[in-house]
């Protein structure tokens, strides 16, 4: 009886101490399960069942059991029963994960948003794209090169591909169609980046000017610049590690301001020497966004009067964290047609629809290979310099997000392509050179 009950407490012990090495972890799978139903059920207006089955129905998230509050727009998810998350949903702002209890402001300012043109066709409005059709396309291979992106593989939920301003190809899967929101996980970042493009060219800002924060003013980083953020070369400490309890995933499902985990991180190399992917640092370049601004409330609408709603992307929803800030490496939503519209913005150097909002000095600097990166990253957009896709033109570069969210631009061949989806294992050299060979 004596070894039976030194069994039973050797085997308590040994389930304590899995509960406490593993708690953290389950405090992230929670938080990412319960972010992304919120923003999946009362964003994107998908039901339960259907995130469940899709969206975090992957390990380790798929451990967390997840509930909506369709009367409060809330979100739970719960880890194994150990521990609950919620996430709640607030039009205009998105959604947004509660953490170590807090609640939120219940009378949030809200970013300013311009009626959407539905009449002018796409893409300069969100009207119906006039039809054409172009003789140097083989339209039978171009449609076979995007059927075969929808499959069990794959998971491909968006194609798209705009030639000359006008859609020659455009697919969805079961569930979704143009109206649909998709999340573009990091291209995010190239919006973030965009806006400082903006403030630019209106003469309101230098990226070559240090960052401006008091916290690095007495040491080394007070040599970090603008330009070294958007490169990501600053040199700063960052872990962007996923699968793990990371400083990436710290940032996005323990803290209360998606800014503060870079700004206080060390130095681990020299700025403009030290190319390191850092989401962190894409929400430093939100803080200081922030900064430009005397009010709050300028900061949440110039993200929209100056790009997102000036190019037509209605769509668009750039989610902020429980401090206001947008959570600029990460979260935005939109079509893919409004995603698209952001790749025609690039392709046109900035000009639209007779409006300029950068000049083609900026998509210059912003397509510049960072030091360090071997040709494959800019000013927080991902490039084809050093031959990452050996059949694809050099000068291609994109936006990029996880699980293969991608808008392509293809500045010799007028071209845009759209892919959104669950999954990277999409073979982009492929895809796109087949999209090519379509072509006469």
């Amino acid at each position: 009886m004596k070894i039976f009950k030194r069994v039973l407490l050797l085997l308590f012990a040994i389930l304590l101490l899995a509960v406490f090495y593993n708690y953290p972890k389950l405090n992230i799978i929670a938080g990412y399960a319960a972010k992304n139903t919120a923003s999946s059920v009362f964003l994107a207006k998908r039901d339960l069942q259907f995130t469940d089955s899709t969206d975090t129905n992957f390990s380790p998230v798929n451990l967390a059991k997840n509930s909506v509050e369709k009367n409060t727009e809330t979100a739970y998810s719960s880890a194994l029963g150990l521990l609950t998350r919620k996430a709640k949903y607030r039009k205009g702002l998105g959604s947004v994960l509660l953490v170590d209890g807090s609640e939120l402001n219940k009378t949030p300012l809200l970013p300013k948003r311009s009626l959407p043109d539905n009449k002018t066709p796409f893409p300069y409005g969100n009207g119906e794209p006039k039809d054409s059709v172009f003789p140097e396309i083989n339209y039978e291979k171009l449609n076979t090169t995007v059927d075969n992106m929808f499959n069990d593989t794959f998971k491909t939920r968006a194609f798209l591909v705009v030639y000359k301003d006008r859609i020659i190809a455009e697919k969805y899967d079961t569930g979704f169609d143009k109206n649909s929101l998709l999340l573009g996980w990091s291209m995010t970042k190239s919006i973030t980046s965009t806006l400082f493009g903006v403030l630019q060219c209106d003469g309101k800002l230098n990226v070559h000017d240090q960052a401006p924060f008091d916290e690095w003013k007495d040491d080394e980083r007070k040599n970090i610049t603008i330009h070294n953020l958007l490169q990501m070369n600053s040199g700063l400490e960052w872990n962007e590690d996923y699968n793990t309890i990371s400083d990436v995933t710290k940032m996005l499902f323990l803290t209360d301001d998606v800014t503060r985990l870079q700004i206080e991180k060390p130095l681990v190399g020299k700025p403009n020497q030290s190319w390191n992917y850092s989401s962190g640092t894409t929400n430093v370049l939100s803080a200081i966004l922030r900064k430009q601004f005397k009010t709050h409330q300028e900061y949440l609408d110039f993200w929209y009067t100056e790009l997102i709603d000036k190019i037509g992307m209605n769509s668009m929803v750039v989610e902020t964290d429980m401090s206001g800030n947008y959570v600029g490496s990460s979260y935005a939503w939109a079509t893919a047609r409004d995603w698209a519209k952001f790749g025609l913005l690039y392709l046109n150097n900035g000009k639209w629809n007779g409006n300029s909002l950068f000049d083609a000095d900026w998509v210059k600097y912003a397509t510049t290979p960072t030091p360090t990166s071997e040709g494959w990253y800019g000013a927080q957009i991902w490039l084809n310099a050093g031959g990452r896709y050996p059949n694809v033109p050099k000068n291609m570069y994109s936006f990029n997000g996880y699980q293969g969210q991608n808008v392509f631009i293809l500045p010799d061949q007028e071209m845009v392509v759209v892919r959104l989806g669950l999954t990277k294992n999409a073979d982009v050299n492929r895809f796109l050179s087949e999209i090519l060979n379509s072509f006469k």
